[in-house]
């Protein structure tokens, strides 16, 4: 990669959004959708960036994916909700389900908002964020498709399960944590396979349950969960919300985006909290300021240079990449030009 492949974000999302429109889907879900793919690139977020863009355009050309979402209540319950999202786009099923349990707590100062039939949606903190710029403390969990074995077991039926929360912190970019349950996210082995890179020891064991540092191996085989056990269960109870509590799929009835065979059957729980329900709003930021304040004034240990609160840094990439422009792998770029070639979509970066 060198400064020439350097990409303005508004070019990337224009491009995105045109091809998403041209399978189907109405002009303002596409932008959604490609605006979560830039965005992710733009946090610094690459494996949950454009990098699968062909990806979700390929389940909805399938049909696995349906293009024009209309989500249905199943329960509308005051500060409760249930959603069919009817197996669309999880980016646009999850954001308007999220901007519901925000309105919902702010009537009732809690919102809970169950989704299923979804589908896979990227970064969870895309839509947790979107609650915390409304002055809500907010939580969101996913299921995913199987990706590591439960604790002690050598067959994939847990997936990575991530889970996001985020809250305002007042003058400072909001807290936020976006993480999945194995000590990686799926997304950086594939976008490791994609550099020709090795990964990490500790990140996979491959189909022989051996120890692997290869990328492709470690798809075929198992990822292992963030602090062993703990990570294995966390996973599981995030299954529990996303998926059995909301009446979508769970373990091994979940199919990745990566896949275009199946439906995606992932569910999704959100639970927004009004923060003014709480305390006021600018009591509650002047507490976070100080929080934020005293996490950052800790020195640091041997070599690190800063200390870093949940979301600085993906609050600083994003800063720094809209100025001077996305550089993205030379395999996703090959990758986008395939992908306008087949659509028709011309590429103008």
């Amino acid at each position: 990669m060198t400064d020439r492949s350097r990409i303005a974000p508004d070019r990337l999302l224009d491009f995105a959004t045109a091809v998403y429109a041209s399978a189907g889907m109405p002009s303002a879900d596409a932008r959604t959708v490609a605006d979560t793919l830039v965005q992710a690139d733009l946090w610094g977020h690459q494996s949950h960036g454009v990098m699968r863009l062909s990806w979700y355009l390929a389940r909805l050309k399938a049909g696995v994916c349906t293009a024009v979402a209309a989500p249905k209540f199943v329960v509308d319950a005051g500060a409760v909700a249930v959603i069919d999202g009817g197996d669309a786009m999880g980016q646009v099923l999850t954001l308007h389900a999220m901007r519901d349990a925000v309105r919902r707590a702010k009537a009732h100062g809690i919102g809970a908002v169950a989704l299923r039939n979804s589908n896979h949606f990227g970064t969870a903190l895309y839509y947790t964020l979107a609650a915390a710029r409304k002055g809500c403390v907010a939580f969101l969990s996913t299921n995913a498709s199987p990706a590591m074995a439960p604790w002690g077991g050598r067959k994939k039926t847990v997936g990575t399960n991530p889970w996001s929360w985020a809250a305002p912190a007042g003058s400072y970019a909001p807290m936020v944590l976006d993480i999945a349950n194995t000590g990686v996210a799926r997304g950086k082995i594939y976008l490791a396979k994609q550099k020709g890179l090795p990964i990490p020891e500790g990140w996979a064991i491959d189909a022989e349950g051996a120890p692997t540092t290869d990328a492709s191996a470690a798809i075929d085989g198992i990822i292992l969960p963030m602090a062993g056990h703990k990570g294995y269960a966390i996973a599981a109870m995030m299954d529990m919300l996303s998926g059995v509590l909301t009446g979508s799929a769970f373990g091994s009835g979940v199919f990745g985006p990566y896949q275009t065979e199946h439906k995606s059957g992932a569910g999704q729980m959100m639970i927004v909290l009004d923060i003014e329900k709480f305390q006021p709003l600018a009591e509650f930021n002047a507490r976070m300021e100080k929080m934020v304040e005293e996490l950052k004034a800790v020195p640091p240990a041997q070599g690190h240079d800063e200390i870093f609160y949940p979301g600085e840094i993906e609050a600083r990439n994003e800063v720094k990449n809209r100025s001077d422009g996305l550089l993205l792998p030379d395999d996703t770029l090959s990758d986008l030009a395939k992908v306008g070639r087949e659509t028709g979509v011309r590429l103008t970066f």
